[in-house]
């Protein structure tokens, strides 16, 4: 066998010679990791079942086929939507790498390079298999096409007041106005504070809130149509159209 593929024991001691770290683990639906922070860049990719990853104003639905990409010293905490094979690599601060949080689609390249590194517990800079496999790995994150699955929350209290409404019960179809007269603020003001604050219109932002919250329903095994009504959609050939036009799939292929 070659020493590219051999599980390399990794002391303390060997510390700064670590490229990359790996690691496996499975969680029920609906458990939530607490917030934390890492002092080392991290990728979360989910083999099976879905994540929701929030991290200050911000989330990030992560579907199958999907992973996020959570920078050095980021707070954050995780929700698991259906039984989550959790695939996490974590990269030096101090390598080359995004700065920020993103959603990306795992390649079929990225995926085997993902696995491939779980099989070890480290990449250790001395062996140069290991070193060139970082550096594909690095390569192909670098490139992967990067998906709208994000969500901000506006700062505005009054905003993310109702913000948190639309995320309580994405289906109800309550119009700003009355929103609005519930959390103290008008329309107007609360459409100039969405489009401020989270760069979408109100309109826009609640119909990303719905669709991103059907995917955590898809994951829980729902089929298409009762989560396209969880999700408030009246119609679901309309609901399939708007998931393929943000997503660039069907709801039935996650």
């Amino acid at each position: 066998m070659s020493q590219a593929r051999q599980a390399p024991h990794l002391t303390v001691e060997q510390e700064p010679y670590l490229i990359v770290r790996s690691l496996a683990t499975q969680y029920a639906s609906g458990f939530r990791m607490p917030e934390h922070a890492h002092p080392w860049r991290q990728l979360l990719y989910a083999i099976s079942g879905a994540m929701t990853v929030y991290a200050g104003r911000w989330s990030w639905m992560i579907p199958p086929g999907k992973a996020v990409f959570v920078p050095a010293g980021c707070r954050h905490s995780i929700r698991m939507w259906g039984e989550v094979a959790m695939r996490s690599l974590y990269l030096p601060a101090t390598l080359e790498a995004p700065a920020e949080c993103f959603v990306l689609s795992v390649t079929p390249l990225l995926r085997e390079l993902i696995l491939r590194v779980i099989e070890c517990p480290a990449l250790d800079s001395r062996v140069p298999e290991h070193v060139r496999l970082a550096a594909v790995l690095l390569d192909e994150i670098a490139c992967a096409p990067v998906t709208p699955l994000s969500l901000p929350v506006p700062a505005d209290p009054r905003a993310a007041a109702v913000a948190h409404h639309v995320l309580a019960g994405p289906a109800d179809d309550d119009s700003l106005h009355d929103l609005g007269r519930l959390h103290g603020a008008g329309r107007r003001t609360l459409e100039r504070l969405f489009r401020a604050e989270t760069g979408m219109s109100f309109g826009i932002w609640r119909q990303q809130a719905r669709l991103l919250h059907s995917i955590s329903a898809l994951a829980e095994g729902k089929p298409v149509t009762e989560a396209s009504l969880d999700a408030g959609y009246a119609s679901v050939s309309a609901y399939i159209a708007a998931f393929k036009r943000t997503f660039g799939c069907t709801p039935g292929k996650l």
